[in-house]
């Protein structure tokens, strides 16, 4: 038996196929889930989704078999992205289990884990306990008795037009000009999501744009090229069908169509910090609209400095948090934020059970450029106000000396230091232009990733130089940096 510590990680499941993640695997972790998160909830069901990898749909009916297993009734919704996955945790008020490995290689699956609401399960909220207990049912040392109330009901039930005109129904394109949008669905999800959302294929009205697809076709070996728009060889392909068929914008999702990335007419991509801070300032207006009067935004800690002055120019509180989807959602819970967003293109939603999904912040993004005339470059310049040197890793075995040595830089400097997630340094004197920078560790590799932003190129390229060479040891120059996204 595979031991799932070395898989099951700390926000979700992710694991080669079968070595890790097999059938008896995922029968084990779906009895187990059923014992640890649904049951204990109080909830007699489960809804379980998976996405377009040949392995997705057999793992996803072990999962499923191992619920029922223990007396708990089943909704299987079949292929969906995992927002559409989260959309039916929380229409239904259940528990949930999407089989997706994102954008890693075909020779990968996985599992995201959410309770009823969409609520995250993570390594603080149950997935270390339905990891062990699956454990302790794959090593034999005994089984469980037998459910009381019985085997549980397992039935099939689509939920793509209900998910798509509960999103419509968030953000009104009726106003808006026609706008052509290449789309990148990369073979993910997104060639399911992106017809049934912004065309007519779940029986909605057409919207006033003309979509021009991309790799729409559901292939789980992605023929193309990776699902990761995080790397910017994976938008290539998007960047030049912006520019040839001159459109308005271009989207990318990723495999599991939770991310959404924004390329503008030039072909140039739009930072998410810009995206954030431009969806932020459209639900800030909508919340007020509404009746809200203390109204919060979510970023972290590696967003863009623009991002809480635009919250705070729109009349709101930003808050900032440590990177990683499970500490956006507690936060934005426990403050009732309207917003939060990451700069790894997650965003999440008050109105969609605090969970993320790209495919509502895309149409935020259609809906500011089809309200006025401007190109989108133009609409993002507002929000996009400094330069950023991208994430930047460098492998280091010793991590406590490195980050103490950019401790004794920041008190040399009269910069001031926090410690959220990481360090995090800025400048504070008058007389020198803005910048920050962040350094944190890794969960899962001996990395530490470097963030730098800046008022201009040659003060971020300056901090970028001083603090690369003050991690890995030596001078390095721009030339010769490792740049790789996360």
């Amino acid at each position: 038996m595979p031991r799932l510590s070395d898989f099951v990680k700390a926000y979700d499941v992710r694991g080669l196929v079968p070595e890790q993640l097999s059938d008896e695997v995922a029968h084990a972790l779906g009895v187990a889930f059923a014992e640890v998160v649904a049951r204990p909830d109080g909830k007699g069901g489960v809804v379980i989704g998976h996405d377009m990898r040949p392995s997705s749909p057999p793992l996803s009916a072990a999962f499923a078999d191992g619920v029922a297993e223990r007396g708990l009734d089943v909704t299987m919704v079949g292929l969906c992205s995992t927002d559409g996955l989260y959309y039916a945790s929380g229409a239904l008020d259940v528990p949930g289990a999407m089989f997706t490995a994102s954008h890693n290689p075909a020779s990968y699956n996985g599992i995201k884990l959410c309770r009823a609401g969409a609520k995250p399960v993570g390594q603080d909220t149950g997935l270390v306990e339905v990891r062990d207990l699956a454990q302790w049912l794959l090593d034999g040392r005994s089984g469980l008795p037998a459910s009381p109330s019985g085997r549980g009901t397992v039935e099939a039930r689509d939920l793509l037009a209900d998910y798509s005109a509960f999103l419509r129904g968030l953000v009104d394109l009726s106003g808006s000009r026609r706008l052509r949008v290449v789309v990148d669905a990369g073979n993910g999800m997104g060639g399911l999501t992106v017809p049934a959302v912004l065309g007519t294929a779940a029986g909605l009205p057409a919207l006033p744009l003309e979509i021009i697809p991309l790799y729409f076709e559901l292939d789980g070996t992605f023929p193309n090229h990776e699902a990761n728009p995080l790397d910017p060889a994976n938008l290539v392909d998007l960047q030049h069908a912006v520019r040839e068929h001159r459109a308005d914008l271009g989207l990318a999702f990723d495999g599991d169509a939770d991310r959404c990335f924004v390329i503008d007419a030039d072909g140039e991509p739009v930072s998410p910090s810009a995206i954030t801070g431009l969806v932020a300032a459209r639900e800030i207006r909508r919340a007020r609209a509404g009746g809200d009067r203390a109204i919060a935004v979510v970023h972290n800690v590696i967003s863009s400095a623009a991002v809480a002055e635009v919250v705070r120019e729109n009349g709101a509180t930003p808050i900032r948090t440590r990177v990683g989807h499970s500490f956006i959602k507690a936060e934005m819970a426990r403050s009732g934020a309207v917003f939060g967003g990451e700069h790894s293109a997650h965003y999440y939603f008050r109105d969609f059970w605090f969970a993320d999904t790209g495919m509502l912040a895309a149409l935020h993004v259609l809906a500011a450029l089809g309200e006025q005339d401007r190109p989108l470059a133009e609409l993002a310049r507002s929000y996009e106000r400094y330069v950023a040197s991208g994430e930047l890793n460098s492998t280091v075995v010793d991590q406590d000396e490195v980050l103490e040595r950019i401790r004794a830089w920041a008190v040399v400097r009269g910069a001031s230091v926090d410690e959220l997630d990481g360090v995090t340094v800025s400048s504070t004197g008058p007389t020198e232009s803005m910048w920050w920078f962040n350094v944190r560790a890794s969960n899962t590799e001996p990395l530490l990733r470097l963030n730098v932003e800046a008022a201009d190129r040659e003060t971020m390229a300056r901090v970028r130089d001083e603090l690369l060479e003050l991690i890995r040891g030596k001078a390095t120059s721009a030339g010769d940096q490792q740049e790789r996204p996360e």
